[in-house]
């Protein structure tokens, strides 16, 4: 014996003007006429489904707190995350380079020479005579905080803007390359001496790097970003070796030395293939 059709079956096989017929006369039918066929427009989508109700508005995402924006900015600056693991390394060999002077020295503000020379400095009469290594160990120390602080910010923006350029290995060995080339030209500049300390050096090569990119592979960049990057990288150069006139302390011959290792590593080096252009 075949099946009887259901209501909704019937219903079904209607079409959409007899539907929407039966849904606007139904007072003139019995109630379950008219419900069946509001559930079967409903079905096809042709009038909203009131039965759920308004909508339940959406509550605000919560305003970041002073607090969580300072956590969220120390986090991008010193965590370690894809293209940018090298950088962070280097700031916290330094910070910690620093802390470990600084307690030795017992003067956290400005540790002594003598401490210096203790820890690694650039000391002519030693790297000279059977401490080459301190070339490399002088770029990790500093002899103040602002000296620090400088050259680590410097770090972080010339880190950002590298790092994804050159990969992380290469970034590092580009670092520590330029930071020995710094000391060495130090040493030989300063012929009657010297007793020196600091990333700067290094930190020039990154300048080297960035400026030797933009000339050999400025499809790096956007064109909006060559302009940028070279106007602001050739600004702080500019800042940082006057400034390097006006006080004896700051070694520009470091700089100097880093600058163009960077700039020949630079154009030396083939792309990395990891590196993508930017649009």
């Amino acid at each position: 014996m075949p099946e009887l059709p259901t209501p909704a079956d019937i219903f079904a096989e209607k079409t959409d003007a007899e539907l929407l017929y039966l849904a606007q006369h139904a007072q003139q039918y019995p109630e379950a006429v008219g419900q069946a066929a509001v559930r079967e427009l409903q079905r096809r989508g042709l009038i909203p489904d009131v039965s759920a109700g308004p909508p339940v508005p959406q509550a605000a995402p919560p305003t970041p707190t002073a607090d969580a924006t300072i956590g969220s900015t120390l986090l991008g600056v010193f965590g370690f995350r894809a293209g940018y693991r090298v950088t962070p390394l280097l700031l916290w060999l330094n910070l910690l380079g620093y802390v470990l002077l600084a307690s030795a020295g017992r003067n956290f503000w400005q540790p002594p020479a003598a401490t210096l020379v203790q820890w690694g400095s650039n000391f002519s009469p030693f790297t000279l005579h059977g401490q080459p290594w301190r070339l490399l160990t002088s770029v990790f120390l500093h002899g103040s905080v602002a000296h620090l602080l400088m050259n680590m910010a410097s770090l972080v923006f010339l880190g950002l803007l590298t790092e994804r350029l050159t990969g992380s290995l290469r970034l590092l060995l580009l670092y520590l390359l330029c930071g020995v080339a710094g000391s060495l030209v130090s040493l030989w500049w300063h012929a009657q001496g010297v007793n020196s300390v600091g990333a700067s050096g290094a930190i020039f090569g990154l300048y080297g790097v960035l400026l030797a990119t933009l000339l050999r592979r400025p499809g790096a960049f956007s064109r909006p970003q060559r302009y940028t990057v070279g106007l602001f990288v050739l600004y702080l150069l500019a800042g940082s070796l006057a400034g390097g006139l006006q006080t004896y302390t700051t070694d520009n011959a470091a700089h100097i030395g880093g600058l163009v290792t960077g700039a020949v590593l630079g154009a030396a080096f083939p792309p990395p293939a990891a590196a993508t252009p930017a649009s």
